[in-house]
């Protein structure tokens, strides 16, 4: 049924081909970012538009009007006439003059969902990061109801992101367009983008476009990073906790001349002071020390375009038994030590701007090296990738535009681990080369149907195919709906995507010959723009179905025990649906309300060989949540109040005999705050995290007797700290 309605799309669009004139182009402010929501409409007329997230705009022209207003709340309207449609425009917006010390200024958004986008899209602007305590990519979530973090485990501190109801290693994360934080990286990658180095966040759920490559199952989390053309001049973050965590962030970026600039990121972070709140003998978080740093170079002509960069980390993280409050003659200790060297270049050069055609070269590259001791048990992993991307754009009209390409992936693991007395060899190679093509079709923003496939040979697991089409169709400017269905494929690196379960006493089962996974995804979202009040009421609903058809199943049920990864023998899904509203009810103050529930299954094989259908463990039934920000005129001051409500779940099947856990977990609520006060040139914040100190009572298991056959540290379904409180100061010189 969906490659026949595959084939009716590509029909229609074949077919489809009227189209009126109309204009576009780009709407920036003073330093050249892009205005999101900006008022396009033709003078004397109720025809308009506004721009989305990249500041961008399409508009049918309009017979015996010539002149195009730009109107934009704290900025100098700007009426320009439009006498040649085909060359796209930039129009630049200037700030309103202060006269008498009277300011004009409007709150900018914090998360943007792009109206125009084929795609559904969520941009976490820098504004919405710094609503909390983000020192890291893993807790630049925590006002957003469609992503969660949580940890995988109590003693490593390993967390991952779950979106659409499973796991982060079914998430494509790239940084600026290309994949990264693959295999090895995967398990404490969320912490290795620092916050305050981020510029935005973009999050796409469902299957995405076939340019980035075959593995996003789930959706796409793509991190984009301050730009040495437009970043400030300097800049600095410093945060400390109550709980004895310290950081330190620092960026700077030099005009060398008019075509090259280039930027520095600096990142140092301790957090080294033992905890043990619940008295278990563990620590509740794990001691942990990092040192980041990025350069980067952007070089820029009239058709030419090229960055560089260069990047380095080192960590250090030791979990375990909490000797500084116990004495322990052979403390239980987990030890990791990663380093991490990345290089990577863009090359884009503008072949015809009319026709908005170019050809652009993307050239990555990464070594990971992780030195682990669990407890007696050595585990070291080392990764090197190699990425590469040619792609070619070419607009035919403002209706049709193509986009192909060829790339190639190679990952090369090796991978040891010492247990009971062997050595264990998991050393492996893959290289993927590819290509691809894509068509858009576009009606006068009314219908945009966007095709694409692309054809894959892996050295593992042979050729295959990845089929994926978006819609997206307008029957009103207040009512958008936006389809999605596609496939996706990723190899499970089985140890060094789960060596986290190294910390528990359960032994691990990995069959031979496992497949490649391989699933459907499909999904529809309904987006509503509501004048309410004077004001824009904005909802949105969603669902999302992911349909495996292999799949590595990570099987804790079957034994209490252990833990077996074979290859999927029945089905496995997940449902997905979420319902969220914005309203803006009086000048400064946003309220997001959400409601997500989720219904995930999955067959497993009992230890006789029978197959249950289960829910996916540790993962709750529902969240809600509500967050609310107001920020007083003049932006003096800001308030944040976040209120995550988690539903109950299931936990993994206890030991029939002695059951060491309850079969199932309770709803908890987790509530965040903060206070912001802004300066010309600096503000500093203070914050509460957990702020009612809610904390998963047990979440290590037999924590007395860790070298013992109970001993389990994965059965995380909460918060494993308490309350942290917090305070930061931030200082910019801004480029103007």
């Amino acid at each position: 049924m969906l490659k026949q309605l595959c084939l009716i799309i590509f029909l229609f669009v074949s077919i489809a081909s009227v189209r009126a004139d109309e204009v576009k182009g780009h709407v920036l402010d003073d330093s050249n970012q892009p205005v999101i929501g900006a008022n396009v409409y033709w003078e004397g007329t109720q025809q308009g538009t506004t721009t989305d997230v990249d500041g961008a705009f399409k508009l049918d022209t309009r017979k015996n009007v010539h002149n195009l207003v730009v109107s934009y709340i704290g900025y100098t309207t700007v009426v320009m006439p439009v006498t040649d449609t085909k060359e796209p425009l930039v129009i630049n917006l200037k700030g309103e003059v202060a006269l008498d010390e009277v300011v004009v200024s409007e709150r900018k958004m914090g998360t943007i969902a792009s109206r125009t986008s084929v795609l559904q899209t969520q941009r976490i602007t820098y504004d919405e990061i710094c609503r909390a305590a983000c020192c890291n990519l893993a807790e630049s979530f925590e006002t957003n109801p469609s992503v969660d973090v949580s940890y995988s485990d109590a003693a490593t501190g390993a967390r991952q992101i779950k979106l659409l109801g499973l796991a982060g290693t079914y998430v494509q994360m790239l940084t600026e367009n290309y994949p990264n934080f693959r295999g090895a990286a995967s398990l404490y990658g969320l912490d290795y983008v620092p916050g305050a180095w981020m510029e935005s966040i973009q999050v796409s759920k469902g299957t995405s476009s076939v340019k980035n490559g075959y593995e996003a199952l789930a959706g796409q989390i793509n991190v984009e990073f301050k730009k040495p053309p437009t970043a400030d001049i300097f800049s600095v973050n410093l945060f400390g906790s109550d709980a004895g965590r310290y950081e330190g962030n620092a960026d700077a970026s030099w005009h060398i001349n008019d075509k090259v600039s280039t930027g520095l990121l600096v990142h140092y972070s301790n957090d080294k002071r033992q905890h043990d709140g619940n008295d278990d003998g563990f620590l509740d978080t794990p001691l942990k020390e990092q040192v980041n740093l990025m350069n980067r170079w952007y070089h820029k002509l009239d058709k030419y375009v090229a960055q560089y960069g260069v990047r380095y980390l080192h960590e250090s993280r030791t979990g375990g038994q909490a000797t500084k409050h116990h004495d322990f003659a052979d403390p239980y200790r987990v030890h990791l030590n990663t380093n991490r060297a990345e290089l990577y270049t863009k090359q884009a050069y503008i072949i015809d701007a009319e026709k908005v055609e170019s050809v652009a070269m993307i050239l990555s590259g990464s070594y990971h090296e992780q030195k682990s001791m669990y407890d007696r048990t050595p585990y070291n992993v080392y990764q090197k990738n190699l990425y590469a991307s040619l792609l070619y754009e070419k607009e035919f009209s403002p209706a049709h535009s193509l986009s192909t390409g060829l790339s190639l992936n190679y990952d090369g693991f090796d991978e040891n681990l010492l247990s009971g007395g062997q050595r264990n060899v998991f050393d492996r190679t893959e290289v993927v080369p590819g290509a691809y093509i894509q068509y858009t079709y576009n009606l006068n923003g009314k219908l945009i149907v966007l095709g694409g496939v692309r054809a894959d040979y892996s050295s593992l697991y042979d050729f295959f195919v990845t089929p994926r089409v978006h819609i997206k169709y307008n029957p009103f400017d207040w009512f958008h709906v936006r389809a999605s269905a596609g496939k996706g494929f990723r190899t499970a690196n089985v140890l060094a995507e789960n060596n986290f379960l190294l910390s528990s006493s359960r032994k691990m089962h990995i069959a031979d010959n496992l497949d490649q996974e391989e699933a459907w995804n499909t999904g529809v979202n309904l987006s509503f723009y509501i004048p309410l009040f004077g004001k824009e009421l904005t909802l949105n609903g969603e669902w999302y179905y992911t349909d495996f058809q292999k799949q590595v199943v990570v099987d804790m049920d079957s034994d209490a025990h252990a833990v077996s990864f074979y290859n999927l023998d029945g089905r496995s899904y997940s449902n997905s649906f979420q319902v969220e509203a914005t309203y803006p009810f009086f000048r400064g103050f946003t309220l997001t309300a959400a409601y997500r529930y989720t219904d995930a299954k999955t067959d497993y094989r009992n230890a006789e060989g029978v197959t249950q259908r289960l829910k996916k463990p540790l993962v709750s039934d529902y969240k809600a949540l509500a967050t609310a920000s107001y920020q007083t005129p003049l932006k003096k001051w800001q308030f944040d109040l976040t209120g995550q409500f988690n539903g109950g779940g299931r936990m993994p099947v206890p030991d029939a005999t002695n059951p060491l856990w309850k079969p199932d977990f309770n709803a908890f609520t987790v509530v965040n705050a903060q206070i912001t006060k802004y300066f010309r040139t600096w503000s500093v914040y203070i914050g509460a995290e957990n702020l009612f100190d809610y904390k998963q009572s047990h979440p290590i298991i037999d924590a007395g007797n860790p070298r013992g056959d109970n001993f389990d540290g994965s059965m995380v379904w909460g918060p494993v700290h308490g309350r942290k409180i917090y305070a930061g100061l931030r200082f910019n010189i801004s480029r103007d």
